[in-house]
């Protein structure tokens, strides 16, 4: 029987738990602070063990629950019930995952106003920070999005935007880290932090800037390849949809970007013998598993190769950079969630690397871009030459624009135009992130496999 099962059962439904279809238990719960309210509000951290698996050991996982808790129940957020409780500081409560709960939410906002840059503010264990002096809208009520899977993020009418770090990790969060050097930077291409929430060594939630109107780039992209297809004559410049100018505008904004991290933090020397060896290894293990690729082998371990000698300087980057992590506002374009690949282990997402693996995210963000129109489009039969050749054609222009305004960008900061090496990491860092596409999309959509196997054939076969 588990030990906490209100908890355990909650977990089943939980859209941002990782650990659905696997044999789990809640094994420890600890406080770490509470929000006097009212609500009460607590913050617990979690631990769930998984059973081991394949004669290994069990293995376990830390999330952060806060709960609301009230003396009666509350049919307003009945679908985020856990249950009534007897809790040792509280007594006999009901008890509720408190992002659903706007009275909750509105303890947080407060919580924060009440915080200054100088002075953070506890809560037993739990310590509010703020960057700046933003005026925060305490009267806003609160939506929770719908959409997120491995967080929770929570709109303040629309004026901050409040993201709660489901699964946490000891070790300070890059999404905190990486926004606060900008925001004291004053850097336009990001939504500004206006605070943070850590436990101890445990970073738990982040405040900020919330672009209400800004359009998502990967639907703007979308529907700029729509329009390139509904106009049976026209080339892809030549459509009102063209992309190309936003593309060379947000290539700009990522170089930009790139140019403030290399500011503030450390500098390292990048290491291509070990990258390359690391690209090997992930071909390998995909190619055990999706055998249509094993016949790219051989290209792909030249293009590996060809970085293997490679110079230069591993920096701060985004880490997980692509067009839906974009928004275009009327100032310009943003970047967000620089939490990296949330698959990744937090201390391999904290460190240096290429900003050409950033360039290289979203030059694969465009190909994905076109080529699910097309499969939208083309669902039960084969697309034809002509969208073949039109989505090319828009891949290519696009690609090209954001390389152009990145290098741009590069070169008002003081940097020189796209050398020979840097073409060949760019390309490597490419076919290295086709490879992890293959693996997904054989697990997920095999249909789609042609989308990244296109690439690494196009990449493999231009790069003598």
């Amino acid at each position: 029987m588990s030990q906490h099962p209100q908890m355990t059962a909650y977990l089943a439904e939980a859209r941002w738990f990782a650990g659905k279809g696997r044999e789990y238990d809640v094994v420890d719960v600890l406080r770490v602070g509470m929000l006097p309210g009212p609500p009460p509000v607590t913050i617990d951290i979690i631990t769930v063990e998984y059973a081991a698996e394949a004669g290994g050991e069990p293995t376990t996982e830390r999330y952060q629950m806060p709960l609301s808790h009230y003396p009666e129940e509350q049919g307003r957020i009945h679908h985020a019930y856990l249950g009534p409780q007897n809790d040792e500081t509280l007594g006999p409560v009901h008890t509720y995952d408190a992002v659903h709960d706007r009275e909750a939410m509105a303890v947080y906002l407060d919580a924060f106003s009440r915080t200054s840059a100088d002075q953070p503010e506890s809560y037993g264990g739990v310590t509010f920070h703020r960057v700046g002096d933003y005026a925060l809208d305490t009267g806003a009520h609160s939506t929770l999005f719908s959409g997120e899977q491995s967080n929770s993020s929570v709109a303040f009418g629309e004026d901050s935007l409040m993201k709660v770090f489901r699964k946490v990790t000891p070790g300070r969060n890059p999404d905190i880290e990486i926004h606060r050097a900008l925001t004291e930077a004053d850097n336009p291409n990001i939504a500004h932090l206006y605070g943070w929430i850590e436990a101890d060594q445990d970073d738990l939630a982040m405040l900020q800037q919330f672009l209400r109107t800004a359009s998502d780039g990967w639907e703007l992209a979308l529907a700029s390849a729509r329009n390139l297809f509904a106009e049976a004559d026209l080339h892809a410049d030549e459509v009102g949809g063209d992309f190309a100018g936003e593309a060379h505008r947000l290539g700009v904004a990522v170089s930009e970007v790139h140019q403030v991290l290399r500011e503030h933090f450390d500098i390292e020397t990048y290491d291509g013998a070990a990258t390359a060896e690391a690209m090997r290894r992930r071909l390998e293990a995909a190619a055990a598993s999706v055998p249509g690729l094993a016949t790219h082998a051989g290209a792909l371990e030249q293009v590996f190769g060809r970085i293997a000698d490679a110079k230069g300087e591993a920096q701060r980057v985004h880490g997980d950079l692509h067009l839906g992590q974009t928004l275009r506002t009327s100032k310009g374009w943003k970047l967000v969630d620089f939490e990296g690949e949330p698959a990744k282990p937090l201390a391999e997402r904290q460190l240096a690397d290429s900003p050409w693996r950033d360039v290289a995210g979203m030059l694969r963000s465009f190909d994905y871009a076109a080529q699910s129109v097309v499969k939208d489009l083309h669902a039960t039969d084969e697309p034809g030459s002509q969208i073949t050749y039109r989505a090319t054609e828009w891949v290519e222009r696009n690609r090209e624009a954001f390389l152009e305004g990145y290098v741009e960008g590069r070169v008002e900061a003081g940097g020189g135009p796209l050398s020979a090496d840097e073409q060949a990491l760019i390309d490597a860092y490419e076919a290295d992130k086709a490879v992890y596409e293959v693996l997904y999309e054989a697990r997920n959509r095999p249909s789609w496999l042609d989308i990244p196997l296109g690439a690494i054939e196009r990449i493999g076969a231009t790069r003598p």
